[in-house]
């Protein structure tokens, strides 16, 4: 496993802020659909989800993801439009409220982009690494915000079909360096890479990942992992997502181990806990 002292440093302009990776980050989840997998409707009226956004922040959050669409299996697929129309002015009062925080839109589509960019969105997490918009990618170079780029299967039909590939971490840098190459030259400067945990891959295939995140990304990219309530922990199992609170915490103890910098996380508090004590083993704190 990396040591910390070993691992490279990273820093993101987001919106002329320069935040620096050198201390993991939290970006907790602000869901704002009443059908995704473990929270829908509990935050997708404007009150509840300042509410939650606060709720986030003070447990120690520094980046907020808001996503207008459920992307669970079977989840209803959205235009833009109502994407937008979920969003409304959330973005724009989270920003006002709390200025202090980051926001991350959780998007494929562009058009959702340009409106989140107009409201103030520091980031952009689109889980279809430019495939499911082909303006994707060049409104993303056109907005100079930092992209988190996913790995995925090329279609939204498909995203979440199970492909059994020869070597999940080979498959995945793959991936990533033939994204990484487009974006570079569309003058996109901060990516930010995800592997992609719960979207077409075998319960084996993604816990070789967790074995291995320290060899994805080439050291070049910070690595942003999201596993929270995430379907390949909690069925081998036989628990409910919300019931895997204690296993999650131990696998984001490993993942910082081999040097992840952003946890996207539900559970805030825990998981600052568990940071809390990964930068204390490192004398980081």
């Amino acid at each position: 496993m990396l040591q910390l002292s070993e691992t490279p440093t990273y820093s993101i302009n987001c919106n002329g802020r320069l935040i620096q990776l050198d201390t993991p980050k939290i970006m907790g989840i602000l869901n704002l659909t009443p059908d995704s997998f473990s929270d829908g409707g509990k935050f997708n009226e404007e009150k509840t989800a300042l509410q939650h956004a606060e709720k986030l922040l003070k447990e120690g959050a520094e980046i907020i993801d808001v996503g207008p669409q459920s992307t669970r299996p079977k989840a209803e697929f959205l235009s833009s439009g109502e994407e937008i129309r979920r969003i409304g002015n959330r973005i724009s009062r989270i920003k006002r409220e709390f200025p202090e925080a980051l926001i991350s839109l959780d998007t494929f589509y562009a058009e959702t982009v340009r409106f989140g960019f107009n409201e103030g969105i520091d980031m952009i997490n689109d889980i279809s690494g430019g495939q499911y918009d082909q303006e994707m990618f060049d409104t993303v170079a056109a907005t100079g915000l930092p992209y988190i780029l996913m790995h995925i299967n090329s279609s939204y039909e498909t995203m979440h079909d199970k492909i059994r590939f020869e070597d999940i971490t080979v498959e995945v840098n793959r991936y990533f360096s033939q994204k990484i190459s487009e974006l570079l030259q569309k003058g996109v400067k901060d990516i930010i890479l995800d592997p992609g945990f719960g979207f077409g891959k075998t319960v084996e295939d993604q816990m070789k990942m967790i074995d291995e995140i320290q060899y994805l990304g080439f050291e070049r990219f910070p690595l942003l992992i999201g596993i929270s309530r995430k379907s390949f922990i909690y069925k081998p199992l036989g628990k409910s997502p919300l019931d895997i609170n204690e296993e999650t915490q131990k696998l984001h103890l490993r993942v910082l181990e081999q040097g992840a910098k952003i946890l996207r996380v539900h559970d805030v508090a825990h998981t600052k806990e568990t940071l809390v004590q990964f930068l204390q083993k490192n004398k980081k704190c």
